[in-house]
């Protein structure tokens, strides 16, 4: 004969509340200087985003604002940029480039 199971007794758990912590706000975060800091350009990049000494991360804007206007942005792959005379005067004489090469053909362009 099969013996009979007990029944299991039902244990009710107490919660404990904490207190809750006061939120700190976020602080803002600042802009690395060396970021913004102005760098003298190459004559074959001043030909490109202008002569004056502006920041890295404007020049890559810059590039991007006269990739748009020149319609440079490969049609099919538009990760691609076909270049033209005077960007291959800073990128080397390649016909293209990707545009995570954008900001390495930069550095030897800048001071």
């Amino acid at each position: 004969m099969a013996a009979k199971k007990k029944a299991a007794k039902k244990t009710v758990k107490t919660v404990k509340k904490v207190a809750k912590k006061p939120v700190k706000k976020a602080a803002k975060r600042k802009p690395n200087a060396a970021f913004m800091k102005p760098l003298t350009l190459s004559a074959a990049l001043g030909a490109v985003v202008g002569a004056k000494p502006i920041p890295r991360t404007e020049i890559v804007k810059q590039l991007w604002v006269y990739i748009k206007k020149n319609g440079l942005q490969d049609k099919k792959n538009r990760r691609n940029i076909n270049l033209d005379d005077k960007m291959k005067a800073v990128f080397g004489n390649k016909a293209q480039i990707t545009m995570f090469d954008l900001a390495k053909g930069i550095g030897k362009h800048v001071k």
